[in-house]
C-alpha cells in the first residue's frame, strides 16, 4: 500500500495572504493605528475582520473604499464666516 498524502509533502496554507493588520494598513495609509480603530468604530473606514482582537483588512476591500474615497471636485471647508 502506498499513502497518498504523506505528511511532509502537505504545503501549509497560507490563509491570510490577501489580508493585512490594522498596523500594516495605517502604515500604508499614512495614519496612525488608533485613527483606523476609530473609524471602525464609527464605521466610516475600510471594512474589516474581527479574529479575536486583531483586526484584518482584505486588500481588496481597501482598494475599492480607496476609489469609493475618489471626488471629481474636492469639497473644501470655509473656515468662520463667509
Amino acid at each position: 500500500m502506498t499513502q497518498a498524502h504523506p505528511e511532509a509533502a502537505i504545503e501549509p496554507l497560507n490563509l491570510l495572504a490577501d489580508w493585512i493588520s490594522r498596523e500594516q494598513l495605517a502604515g500604508e495609509l499614512g495614519i496612525t493605528s488608533d485613527t483606523l480603530a476609530r473609524w471602525e468604530a464609527r464605521r466610516v473606514g475600510p471594512p474589516c475582520t474581527r479574529i479575536g482582537r486583531k483586526a484584518l483588512y482584505r486588500r481588496a476591500a481597501v482598494q475599492d473604499w480607496i476609489r469609493a474615497q475618489e471626488q471629481v471636485h474636492p469639497v473644501r471647508k470655509v473656515r468662520g464666516r463667509p
